[in-house]
């Protein structure tokens, strides 16, 4: 079973890239994504074990490198869904700059963060921090007075979503035949709030308007659940669901409410429920966060391969 790594994890403890490399090989992985913290100085000692056989890319995460002029790599500097023409056209600039550089180091997709439907009104502020405070202190999501401030948030997401969709539209235009041409799909990342764009069923709706593999989902099993935690979706559901144009995961563990990036075992994501994701049709990356040991990392690997293979494997 391939398993990818985010360099994510690691980046900010390497001055090179060639070290990067090693560690990540050295815990028993197969191949890496190139987060958006690769910097232009690591991607330089990447490319050189790429070149020399001795590590695939599977999968590079916008915007990467990071852009000449950031302080530090950020996945939402600039959004392909705003409806600021200004910051859709730079969202462009960068994604095709991630484009060819995800393609000159044999990546098979680029992973984005599309956009976000801001929720704040004049009136009143709502957004998931306000879902997130009010979970807390309800106890449950079933609980009505949660229920009530989540239909809320979903009504007036669902009056502002339009215009995101129909400008994301006009991009994704533009923008698709540069990676059917370069051979990488576009692969539109689940985010860990109510705000995020694409949801599970514009995803769907994308794909009905662009049936092209350039246009896929990338589903973040640690964002799935924060989604689930606050009763946005059924976590394994909604995965199911979308799994045909699916590319590919971002593999790590969750506490509830919105507790990400564990090690896989070390949350309550039941990785049982989400064995469809072994085929090796599907790309997988674990992406948990720098602070996680080495020891943890290596075993949470060696969990998931576990897991995956006795579900997938057929009762004699």
């Amino acid at each position: 079973m391939r398993i990818a790594l985010s360099t994510n994890w690691n980046a900010a403890r390497h001055e090179t890239g060639e070290p990067l490399v090693d560690e990540i090989l050295g815990m028993g992985f197969d191949a890496l994504e190139l987060g958006y913290h690769m910097t232009e100085e690591l991607a330089a000692g990447v490319r050189r074990k790429v070149e020399a056989g001795a590590v695939a890319v599977d999968s590079v995460h916008a915007f990467c490198p990071v852009p000449v002029g950031a302080p530090h790599g950020y996945p939402e500097l600039y959004l392909l869904a705003s409806q600021d023409d200004d910051e859709r056209a730079m969202a462009a600039i960068l994604l095709r700059r991630t484009l060819a550089f995800g393609a000159s180091m044999g990546a098979r997709a680029v992973v984005l963060h599309a956009g976000r439907v801001f929720l704040n009104a004049w009136f009143g502020n709502l957004h998931t921090g306000t879902l997130v405070d009010a979970l807390e202190n309800e106890g449950a999501v079933e609980a009505p007075a949660y229920q009530r401030l989540l239909a809320k948030a979903r009504r007036r997401r669902t009056a502002r979503v339009r215009k995101c969709f129909d400008r994301f539209c006009l991009t994704l235009d533009a923008l698709l035949p540069e990676f059917e041409k370069a051979g990488l799909a576009l692969c539109l990342e689940n985010l860990p709030s109510v705000e995020a764009f694409p949801d599970e069923g514009e995803m769907a709706m994308l794909k009905q308007r662009f049936d092209t593999p350039a246009l896929a989902y990338w589903h973040d099993m640690g964002h799935g659940q924060v989604r689930a935690n606050l009763g946005l979706i059924r976590h394994a559901e909604a995965a199911r669901t979308l799994l045909p144009f699916t590319r590919g995961i971002h593999i790590h563990d969750a506490l509830p409410p919105t507790h990400d990036h564990l090690p896989p075992g070390q949350g309550a994501i039941d990785f049982a429920a989400f064995a469809f994701y072994a085929p090796d049709t599907v790309l997988k990356v674990f992406e948990p966060a720098p602070q996680v040991k080495q020891a943890d990392l290596a075993e949470a690997l060696r969990f998931v391969r576990r897991t995956w293979s006795q579900a997938t494997t057929p009762a004699l």
